[in-house]
């Protein structure tokens, strides 16, 4: 049985060889799954979350198997430090630890791959010598894995939230941020218009939004613009004036000109000199 496309994918991406790993959820089930598994192998210092030597990658990862299963697994090998669970196979940065229970968590759905890491590079040997033994139990009497409906209820437990718990969490937040802001304006503050090597002066700026400049040059410089940003506007204002006074004018020329027409045709028709046709 295999992921859909996942694992010949990662498989390929690779390129070393793979050991068939049968496990099955529960021992009813008939058919074995398979877990494809090797030792993971990058460019040192390509990937700082999974040491070489000591981490298992495996592939073909069933939904229903979760971090808490493979870690138990894959006990028998040996002491496993943790299983990190990805969508698919690529060098991991080192993650710093996450210190919220109700933000950051992300569930990966669908088949996906693991990292298990091992304290010793004995123990991906004995993980990969586990492809010659029977199927495997993912779901036992000692240690169940919820599906159906009681998986659902646990899913939805898990998801209220402690009213409590969540304040404090917030509160504690927002004092560490807080006192993070404190250090950054005080720092701020001590560096403030003290030129550096090159005598450059470093700008610092408060608030959520850019304030002004704390140097008296550049707060003649912002004055100055808005002096020419009011001048340019009364010098707009005055070309639109002007314009419309000059329509005035033209109109009241057409007028003007449209009155003296008028008489004229009318003095030409009462001579008998008026023919428009």
């Amino acid at each position: 049985e295999q992921g859909p496309g996942s694992g010949a994918a990662a498989a390929s991406q690779t390129g070393a060889s793979l050991a068939a790993l049968a496990v099955k959820f529960a021992e009813r089930q008939r058919s074995p799954h398979c877990l494809l598994v090797k030792e993971h192998q990058v460019r040192e210092g390509a990937d700082t979350a999974h040491p070489p030597r000591r981490t298992l990658f495996v592939l073909n990862v069933p939904p229903y198997c979760g971090p808490d299963s493979l870690s138990r697994l894959f006990s028998r090998c040996g002491h496993v430090q943790s299983v990190d669970i990805c969508e698919k196979p690529g060098p991991g940065e080192k993650k710093d630890k996450l210190t919220s229970k109700f933000f950051d968590h992300k569930t990966v759905k669908g088949f996906h791959v693991a990292y298990v890491v091992f304290r010793k590079p004995a123990a991906v040997q004995a993980a990969k010598a586990l492809s010659q033994e029977g199927p495997l139990l993912i779901s036992t009497e000692s240690h169940p894995v919820k599906t159906g409906i009681s998986k659902w209820i646990a899913s939805y437990e898990a998801s209220i939230v402690d009213p409590k718990k969540l304040k404090a969490e917030v509160d504690a937040y927002m004092q560490d941020y807080d006192k993070r802001m404190a250090e950054e304006e005080a720092k701020a503050a001590k560096e403030e218009g003290v030129p550096d090597e090159e005598g450059w002066v470093k700008v610092t700026r408060k608030g959520r939004k850019p304030g002004l400049p704390r140097t008296e040059a550049a707060n003649l410089r912002l004055l100055e613009k808005e002096k020419q940003k009011r001048a340019r506007k009364e010098l707009l204002n005055f070309y639109a004036w002007q314009h419309r006074e000059t329509k005035r004018e033209h109109i009241a020329q057409l007028r003007k000109k449209f009155e003296e027409d008028k008489q004229r045709i009318a003095l030409m028709r009462a001579q008998r000199k008026f023919r428009p046709y």
